[in-house]
């Protein structure tokens, strides 16, 4: 069985762009069960999932009351398997809503997995203080996420001034914004956001709906903000845009326009551990929500068709990440 370094120095002594499915230097770990594919391409040295979450022991890291769902535990080993299976070298850990702005059980999994694999993006609030936030960016957080909606609602001042909250507090950090926001929203604060003096980083395919395509409203703004450099894209959580499983073919012009605007601004993720945050009839939200079933090594797969190139594949798994989390 060939190691990972080998198995990428065979692809390139063949002339090989991706290894052809049922050729891998190694199968999918038995204990990464999310990874029921294994991946069909040669992923390149040092590449990260730029998008998961840690889910750890509620007894030690208790849930906010305030939330809307309480997802299965998914902890900072589960991750590493995960990693492995994908042949991943690092990953970034979002602080989930679940949580609020309690960023302990993300830091847990940051220090367990180590500075050399993994980043963070927290949550915070105007109680947060300039020390919490020195304390995370030695952790390894480098971003704050915010969410520019209420329940659905998206009010312009309201966001507008949570805005320029988050700059205040991002003031001289080499930090950036990540947001879970949608297209119609972003066209809203398109100069708001081309304005902003750090990085701003877009969930998911920036909340479009694959079933509406590029033309969507907003989507143009997306491409825009993409295209001059100001903003990133997480090409991530492809069923989140899409109800097409397991392939999600209606997600694949999204990701190709967006690779046209500009491949060296976007970043991908598997949205791990794929908790199924969706109101459910009957489902109260301390009632455990089983995760969906979600086949990452496929998901993965689909980036060799997104992106059929290998350098620019390299781009979005390699060199954004390092330039975003400084891997």
């Amino acid at each position: 069985m060939f190691s990972r370094r080998e198995g990428l120095k065979l692809a390139g002594a063949l002339g090989v762009a991706g290894l052809k499915p049922g050729f891998a230097w190694s199968q999918a770990p038995a204990d990464a069960p999310t990874v029921k594919t294994p991946v069909s391409f040669a992923v390149p040295e040092g590449a990260a999932d730029c998008h998961v979450h840690v889910i750890a022991d509620p007894a030690k890291f208790p849930f906010w009351a305030g939330r809307i769902y309480t997802p299965p535990v998914a902890t900072a080993d589960d991750l590493l398997s995960l990693q492995r299976a994908l042949h991943m070298d690092h990953v970034v850990i979002v602080t989930p809503s679940v949580y609020g702005t309690d960023n302990a059980a993300t830091l847990d999994g940051l220090r367990r997995l180590g500075m050399e694999r993994a980043r963070g993006i927290a949550v915070i609030d105007d109680k947060t203080s300039a020390a919490d936030l020195d304390a995370m960016a030695k952790a390894g957080i480098r971003g704050i996420r915010i969410n520019l909606e209420t329940a659905g609602i998206f009010d312009p001042a309201a966001s507008a001034k949570k805005l320029e909250a988050a700059v205040a507090q991002l003031s001289g950090r080499p930090w950036h914004l990540q947001m879970y926001t949608r297209p119609a929203v972003i066209g809203t604060l398109e100069n708001q956001l081309g304005s902003l003096p750090f990085p701003v980083v877009f969930d998911h395919f920036a909340g479009a709906e694959a079933a509406l395509g590029p033309q969507q409203p907003g989507f143009d703004a997306v491409l825009r903000l993409v295209g001059s450099g100001k903003a990133y894209v997480k090409i991530s959580g492809a069923y989140r845009a899409s109800h097409a499983a397991p392939d999600y073919p209606d997600v694949a012009p999204l990701a190709r326009a967006l690779i046209a605007a500009n491949p060296e601004r976007l970043v991908w993720g598997s949205d791990w551990p794929h908790p199924d945050s969706y109101k459910v009839a009957g489902r109260k939200p301390t009632d455990i929500a089983p995760a969906l079933p979600i086949d990452d090594g496929r998901v993965l797969n689909l980036l060799a068709e997104w992106a059929p190139d290998a350098a620019v594949r390299k781009t979005i798994l390699v060199d954004n990440p390092k330039r975003l989390y400084g891997f």
